[in-house]
């Protein structure tokens, strides 16, 4: 189990995933010179912060969806910030400082003036860092049962109540996985 305080409880939406398998050849090592370590990158969605976003990027306070804080997005380089973004209507194209990650949902470069990108987003948040593994760091702790691999949905983005996102989440799963829902905090409490 995963002890690490930035993750307990937490749920982690993958921005960038590569494996080091450049060739395709299924291995991401060896003799083969195009093959190197891949990383990882994701974002916590369930851990709003204390700073009002307007107080330190006052352009984009308007823009960002309530609770409009900056989230921990993760204890990688807390100063710098990530913007995650949904589509109002995806068939419209993508907007100036748009990266889209799916169909709707994308990373939002903050340089791009608000005028520009904002009146296309149906919501945005702002990460101050992020979370970052080596490949094989996040396979070994996928494997030692620290991590639980499951589907997003559009809605945990921009999830109203960000504290029971990790409930949400657990208890839409199937089978086993579901019951962690129930897990209190603290079990002594129980």
């Amino acid at each position: 189990m995963l002890r690490d305080p930035h993750f307990v409880r937490t749920i982690v939406l993958l921005l960038e995933v590569e494996t080091g398998d450049r060739d395709g050849d299924g291995d991401s090592g060896g003799e083969d010179a195009v093959d190197r370590e891949g990383s990882v990158l994701g974002v916590v969605l369930n851990r709003p912060g204390t700073v009002a976003v307007g107080d330190v990027l006052a352009a984009w306070g308007p823009a960002v969806s309530a609770p409009a804080v900056l989230f921990e997005g993760g204890p990688v380089s807390p100063e710098s910030a990530v913007a995650v973004g949904r589509l109002s209507d995806p068939r419209a194209g993508d907007p100036v400082g748009w990266r889209a990650l799916d169909e709707a949902t994308g990373l939002v470069d903050l340089d791009t003036p608000t005028e520009l990108v904002g009146p296309a987003l149906a919501g945005l948040r702002i990460y101050a860092g992020y979370a970052g593994w080596s490949w094989s760091q996040l396979l070994g702790e996928i494997a030692e049962g620290a991590w639980y691999v499951v589907p997003s949905v559009p809605e945990d983005l921009l999830v109203e109540d960000p504290a029971a996102l990790w409930r949400q989440v657990l208890g839409r799963q199937p089978g086993d996985l579901a019951w962690l829902a129930t897990w209190p905090a603290d079990p002594t409490q129980n």
